[in-house]
Parts: C-alpha cells; structure tokens; sequence
C-alpha cells in the first residue's frame, strides 16, 4: 500500500499544484511560459484547473483510506490515462501553427509516468489485500 499512497500523493501534487496555477494565470502560463497561441477565452482552461485540483483533493483523500479502498484508484489510471493519449495524439498531429509542441510532449509524458506509478502501486495493493 505504500507504494500506491505515495504515488496517489505524487499524482496530487502534479495536478493540484498544475490546476492551481492553470486555474489563477491560464493566459500567462500558456502564452507567457509555454509558447502556445492566444486563446480568445480562457473560462473552460480555468474549469480544467480546477477540475484537475478537485482531482488531485480527492486522490489524496483516497490516499488516507487507502487500506479500503485502493482499487478506487483505477479511476485516476483512467483519467491520467486518457489526459496521456490525448495530449500524445495532440502532439503528434494537430498542434496549431505558431504553437510549441514541447510542451504537450511534457503534458503527454508527465502523464504517462503518473499512470505507471499508480498502475504499479496498484499491481502491488492487489497483491497485498485483494478486492475478494
């Protein structure tokens, strides 16, 4: 179980720390720091900073219960997941013009390394205390 609460805490700080910062300065941290195209409005990446800080509160509520519920942590392999293939495919095919693709390969690859912690700290809770 150490393995998964430590990786759920560090899946917390990522995306808390990341939708706090999205959340408060979406223009100057997307245009300033990551070299991406001005957005007429930034409302829906501000609703995604604090959706992925809710994300990260909830990560580590399961993190202090985690003993009775570690396999709900499938749901953050899933959103973490599927954040990875999306920014991936993004990165491959469809950044726009005038746009930095380095920084959705930071996205897709931060996310990639989130899932691989959280899939091996489940493997390893499964084995310790089985859902059955």
């Amino acid at each position: 179980m150490a393995f998964l609460r430590r990786a759920l805490q560090l899946f917390a700080a990522v995306w808390g720390a990341c939708g706090l910062v999205i959340a408060a300065t979406p223009r100057w941290i997307l245009v300033g720091w990551f070299d991406q195209v001005p957005y007429p409005d930034y409302a829906y990446v501000r609703v995604c900073g604090i959706a992925a800080l809710s994300s990260a509160a909830l990560a580590l509520m399961i993190s202090r219960r985690l003993d009775d519920v570690w396999w709900w942590s499938w749901a953050f392999v899933l959103e973490t997941g599927l954040t990875a293939l999306v920014t991936t495919l993004h990165a491959v095919v469809s950044v726009p013009a005038g746009s930095a693709s380095w920084f959705w390969w930071v996205f897709a690859v931060t996310n990639i390394a989130l899932v691989a912690a959280l899939v091996a700290g489940i493997g390893r809770a499964g084995t310790e205390k089985p859902i059955v």
